[in-house]
């Protein structure tokens, strides 16, 4: 017995619609697990950005005026160089900041297009001698309302503080989505088992007449599917309004300039969207394959 796609699709739809609420709840359940997956995926990725700057044991900036004179640029090089306090420094000019400046916000080439490097203010990246919290910001606090210095940036405490919460933030989240996932692969298998113990009878006569065992199982498999990309596109939805309404909005906020860098491109959204995705499938294709397994060839 041959299996046809229309047949396969119109009793997928009869099944869904005989347990549309068991199907909705699956289907939300999905997303919501998803979602918690997705955003640990995005937050990690936006405050792997947003600490960049900060690698190599940088624990302050100097952001100077963009307007700032060559004079008052070279008193703040010069007591650098002097400082006994400072083991190193990098010289950031304005091109170099650009360059930052668009692959910060590569996503949104709008703001990119509005502003030129002339605009964007030259930094100074510095590697205190000693690493105390205390000795940093006491080295750092003398470049402060100097001539041609903008603001004074610390890391600090602060970076390894918003590391470490967003590691904890993460774990949450991961386990969350884990714990939600195992839920979600356990509903669609239910659904699947009801949908199977209400067409019993239909079962064995399309057995008694010859039908295969995938045409049986088809249907059922693809209710299961049907259910998991519903809610992985749920997912997809939440990940962009994260990105869109959250995200964007730590690296606009002017008082946290320690994450003027914490975004999300678009081509990072979009690999996660497609980990989301498959991750929807796959659980779906678990749930259904052991439903019917256990369920339809006993």
């Amino acid at each position: 017995m041959m299996l046809s796609s229309r047949y396969a699709l119109r009793e997928t739809g009869q099944n869904l619609g005989r347990n549309v609420q068991l199907a909705v709840a699956t289907v939300i359940t999905v997303g919501v697990s998803l979602a918690m997956f997705g955003g640990f995926v995005l937050f990690q990725i936006a405050v792997d950005n947003a600490t960049q700057r900060w690698e190599g044991g940088i624990e302050f900036v100097v952001w100077m005026n963009a307007d700032a004179t060559p004079e008052q640029d070279e008193r703040i090089r010069t007591r650098l160089e002097e400082s006994p306090a400072v083991s190193r420094w990098v010289y950031v000019d304005q091109a170099e900041t650009f360059e930052e400046f668009k692959e910060l916000f590569a996503d949104t080439p709008e703001l990119v297009e509005s502003v030129t490097a002339e605009e964007l203010p030259p930094s100074y990246r510095v590697v205190p001698a000693d690493p105390d919290a205390d000795v940093v910001e006491e080295t750092g606090s003398q470049f402060l309302g100097q001539p041609g210095v903008r603001a004074v940036v610390f890391a600090g405490e602060a970076v390894r503080g918003i590391q470490d919460l967003a590691d904890r933030a993460g774990l949450v989240l991961f386990i969350g989505a884990i714990v939600l996932l195992a839920a979600s692969a356990l509903l669609i298998l239910n659904t699947i088992s009801i949908a199977i113990s209400n067409r019993r009878q239909e079962i064995e006569i399309m057995r008694v007449v010859g039908a295969s065992r995938w045409f049986v199982r088809i249907p059922f498999m693809l209710e299961g599917l049907i259910q998991g990309v519903l809610g992985a596109l749920v997912a997809v939805g939440s990940n962009v309004l994260l990105r869109g309404y959250v995200i964007d909005w730590f690296s606009q906020v002017d008082e946290i300039r320690l994450l003027a860098g914490f975004s999300v491109d678009d081509s990072a959204l979009f690999r996660t969207n497609l980990v989301v995705l498959a991750i929807g499938v796959a659980v779906s294709v678990i749930g259904s394959a052991v439903a019917v397994t256990v369920y339809l060839d006993k």
